[in-house]
Parts: C-alpha cells; structure tokens; sequence
C-alpha cells in the first residue's frame, strides 16, 4: 500500500492526465511491477484503447484429399484479403492442433470421404480434437463443409469439427455451411458471412494496452525441438533442415532477427581426448571464463573442432612440438604431436578458447507463428579434409536432434536487416538458405496485411530437389502476399544461371521499383553470390537508369544508408 503522501501525490498527477496518457502510465507502472526496465513511450494515434485500429486477423484452415479444399481456400483467402482481412492459410495436414488455444478466429473448410471419413491428411488433427480435452473458451469458429449429397453420410466430416468445437467450448460464430459438388457460389457467400462477421465481432470489442515487451541484454531461452523436416528430397546432394523449437516463455524477436546457438561438442570425441590425455574427467578446472570438470569443459565450453591458428602456434609451445602453421581438431593434434602427461594437458585447456555461438536467421514470424514457438532453416555442412569426410559442428548437431529433446538459444536483434514500412515494396534475394528471413518476412506481412508489393528470387540446384518451401511459397502467391516469384536453379540448365542472371534479365522492372522507393534484400553466401548480386544491381542502375559507374555507385550507397539496401551475408 502507499504512504498517504504518495497517496495524494498519485492522486494529483493522475488527476492532470488525459485518457491516453492514463492508459500509458498504467502500462509504464505495470512494467515497472514485473520487475522489468521499461522505456518510456509517447502514446500515439495508432495506440488507442480501441480494436477499431487492431489487425483484423483469421485463419482459414483446410482438408482436402483432391485439393479442391485447399483450391477453394485459396480462393476464398484471396477474396477477403482484398477487402483488408488478413488471413492466415493453413493446411490441416500440418496444423498443430494445440495451437487451437492460441487463435481468436478459425475458420474451418473441409470434404468428407467414403463412409463419412475426414480427408486423410487432414485425419491427425480430427483424431486429435476427438481424443484429447482442449479448452477452446477463447476461439470463434466457424466450418465450410464440402460433400456429395448422393452419399448417405453428407458433409459428415464439416459436421463432426463443427459439433466437437462447440463441445470444446469454442463459440461458433457462424452456422455450419454444408455444400453440394457445385460449391462455388454458396462458399463466397459464406465468406462473405465470415467477413461481415468477423468485422461485426472486432467493432464490439474493446482491446487493452500491455506494457511493451523488452528484451532485456542477452537473455537465454530454453525450448524444446519440436519439428525436424529434411526440406530436400532424397535425390538431393544436400540437406537442409527446418527446425521448430518451442518454448514456455514468450520468445522476445522481429522478423529480420537471428537465433544464437552454442553446440555441444561430439561425446565421443571428448571420451577418446580424455583417453589420450589420462586427464581425470571429473576434475575440476578453472579456466578464465568458467569453472567446470574437465569433461564438462571440452564437452560444452570450449572449441575442440577446428583450432586457430595462433592456438595451435600455443600448443607448440607448450608441448615442444614443430607443427606447422596449420588448422586442425584437438583431437588430430593429440593423434599427431602428443601430449606428455595430463598436467601438460591442462596447461592446453588453458590456450582454449570458448565455444562461439553460431547464428541462424530466423524464418518463423511471431503474428504467424506466436510467441513460444521459433523456426531456423539450417543447412548441413559437409566437408573434407584430407579425403575425409567432416560435418559442420553446429548444423550436425542441430540436424540430429531429436523431436522433445531440450535446446538453449538467445535471440540476436537483426539491427539493419528489418521488413519496411507496410505500405512499401522489397525485393528479396535469398538462394538456398538465405530464403530463410525471407520466409519470416513473407508471413509476417501476410499476418498483418502489409500492402507493400513483394518480390522474391529464390534459387538452388534443382527444381525437383531443392526447391525450399515450394507449397508455402506458391499459397503465397495464390494469396497475393507473394507478387513476383522468381527461381534459378543451376543444375537444371546447361549452362548455370545464378540469381544474378534473373535479376539481370527482369533489369528494367527491377530498376522501376527501386525508383519507387522499394527496398532491396539479399542473404545467403557472402562470396561469391552476395557480391554477384551487388554487381548486378550496379549495372542495372547504370544501365536502366542512365547513370555512370560512379553515380550508380552512389544510388546505391545512399539507399545503403537510407536503409532500403540491406545484406545478411555468411
């Protein structure tokens, strides 16, 4: 409670505050109790009390066994996007049911097969509402139901998750929609339903204010994996993976932003440098960072995989040992110059240096995909060293995880790589993994209705193998979030076309958008594509814009500074 004194000072300075203002003080205190430091914001025009200026955001979640379902949604996503609805499209086959808890509105279409069956690819989420008790009190819903009234059991499917969601506590906003095989008429009046309502339902509703989320320094988060998908087909060369981790907490990060992961090393590596060393592994040494057994040390704090230079120069000396200047494993250099005993051994923990973190550009959005769930896109490194085959340390271990197995990350704010405004346009290049904030991009904008145009060059080795993210992609431009798609894909061509020469040939387009103020994005490999795509732009500015090589430079300096040029490069 407060001192009568604070009582009466409170009293007075709350007296002199406009609504606004009020609504922000209560937000700053509210921060201010959670024990967070909390910077102060001006309340502007856009931080109302009122969901008026809120997003106006659905899902819209299909089953289909033909795809006529998934057609239909496509289309019906379309319709209303068009009318300032945002909508996230989902595919049933794999939607997370538990995310059911998470939705405001979600609106269901979906065709019965056989004997009353739901589609099957959409039968693990129907057996999953079927089988477990979820509490859906906060979800408004309603179900588009596709049939063939010749079969007995008509739209049983649409009838089975109508009738089980209300059972669930979900409120049903609309009635349930049963439609014949000529279906196309009757779904865009039931669209039309789901727009007029759900616009109906959000102008009764008030929204209030939090407090901002801080992230505060570089807080660690602990999750647990809980999707690991090879992205490439098994005809492939390579693996990419798409990794989903979840979490308790709420995750703190923009699109744009980077995931930061310290690997563990291989335990069998440590176990046979333990053995070559006659190191006691539970030893406790302390070295200038952290104090840890010896095991512990080589297991999760220091780098043992692939040596510095000046690292192994101190390893030489150490030991007594002429190695040349070389970069190899702790454990080669234990095979290849021993140690003489395990108190020369500690004196080599000592010159270690500490595990670097590793970092993954992030490729979930948080209005799509929450707040306690986050998505890397992870390529696996293989090399070879002397004729032997080596795994990148972090990208193995992170391709090996296990689905329920914990993980430790932070979150690394992206500083210059951020969406725009919503209202302008982006060019994204992103080959191979460097797709990956453009898929956060991509979502965050469809979940919050950015009307900037947006357009994507994507490329690969080949289309049939490589092609990331195909369906989610091509819904994308269905929709309309995605306006211009463009693909290379080098292998699949006699001579190798690289994300440059498309650029190149759609110069003119290219150079129309700059001049109205798009911005450009480029991530994936530092050398040789980043630069490739550098020199590319620079010649489309000279050439479509009649500039010399100077001024061209320039152009695209200032929209460096600006903030419209921006690389995430590796």
């Amino acid at each position: 409670m407060l001192s009568e004194t604070k009582l009466n000072v409170l009293k007075q300075i709350s007296g002199e505050l406009s609504r606004d203002e009020a609504v922000w003080a209560s937000g700053y205190l509210a921060g201010i109790a959670g024990g967070s430091s909390v910077t102060a914001v001006v309340p502007t025009q856009e931080t109302n009390t009122f969901v008026e200026n809120a997003v106006k955001k659905i899902t819209l979640a299909y089953g289909t066994e033909t795809g006529n379902s998934k057609k239909l949604a496509t289309n019906l996503a379309g319709i209303v996007k068009k009318k300032g609805l945002q909508v996230k499209l989902a595919d049933l086959s794999q939607y997370k049911p538990k995310d059911l808890a998470k939705e405001e509105f979600f609106f269901v279409v979906i065709s019965t097969q056989g004997e009353g069956e739901p589609p099957a690819l959409a039968k693990k989420f129907y057996d999953y509402i079927y089988e477990n008790e979820i509490n859906l009190n906060g979800l408004k819903f309603g179900v588009l139901a596709l049939g063939d009234s010749s079969y007995p059991l008509f739209c049983q499917a649409g009838e089975d998750v109508d009738s089980r969601f209300e059972i669930l506590g979900a409120q049903r906003v609309i009635p349930l929609k049963k439609c014949d095989i000529d279906y196309e008429q009757e779904a865009k009046h039931w669209i039309e339903h789901v727009f007029e309502t759900v616009n109906k339902n959000i102008d009764q509703t008030t929204k209030s204010i939090s407090a901002p989320k801080v992230s505060i320094g570089r807080k660690k988060y602990q999750g647990k994996v809980s999707t690991t998908i090879n992205l490439n087909d098994i005809t492939s060369e390579k693996e990419t993976y798409h990794i989903e981790i979840e979490t308790e907490e709420s995750i703190v990060y923009q699109p744009g932003a980077a995931l930061g992961i310290i690997p563990i090393n291989s335990k069998s590596m440590v176990d046979e440098i333990i053995a070559l060393t006659g190191i006691d592994p539970q030893k406790q040494i302390e070295t200038a960072k952290v104090t840890a057994t010896a095991e512990e040390l080589l297991y999760k704090h220091l780098n043992i995989s692939y040596l510095l230079k000046s690292v192994v120069a101190q390893y030489a000396k150490i030991t007594g040992h002429t190695i040349p200047e070389v970069r190899l494993s702790l454990l080669d250099l234990l095979r290849i110059y021993p140690v003489k005993n395990a108190d020369e051994f500690e004196e080599i923990i000592q010159v270690l240096t500490a595990q670097a973190p590793r970092l993954y550009s992030i490729s979930s959005s948080p209005e799509t995909h929450g707040d306690t769930e986050v998505h890397i896109t992870v390529a696996k490194s293989e090399f070879f060293i002397d004729d032997e085959k080596h795994t990148g340390l972090c990208s193995g271990f992170l391709s090996e995880f296990k689905e329920g197995e914990d993980i430790e990350f932070y979150i690394q704010d992206s500083g210059h790589f951020k969406l725009p405004q919503p209202d302008k346009d982006m060019i994204m290049i992103g080959p191979g993994t460097g797709i990956a904030p453009f898929r956060s991009f991509l979502w965050e904008r469809d979940a919050t209705g950015g009307e900037g145009r947006n357009w994507l060059f994507f490329g690969d080795r080949t289309f049939v193998s490589d092609f990331l993210y195909q369906a989610e992609l091509q819904d994308f431009l269905k929709t309309g979030s995605l306006t211009h798609l463009d693909l290379a894909f080098s292998r699949d061509t006699a001579k190798k076309v690289y994300v440059q020469h498309i650029l190149q040939q759609k110069a003119q387009e290219v150079f129309y958008w700059l001049e109205g103020g798009a911005s450009v994005y480029v991530c994936g490999a530092k050398e040789p594509m980043a630069y490739d795509v550098e020199q590319t732009l620079l010649t489309i500015i000279q050439n479509e814009g009649k500039r010399s090589k100077e001024e061209a430079a320039l152009y695209l300096e200032e929209m460096e500074l600006s903030g419209r040029y921006a690389k995430d490069v590796y």
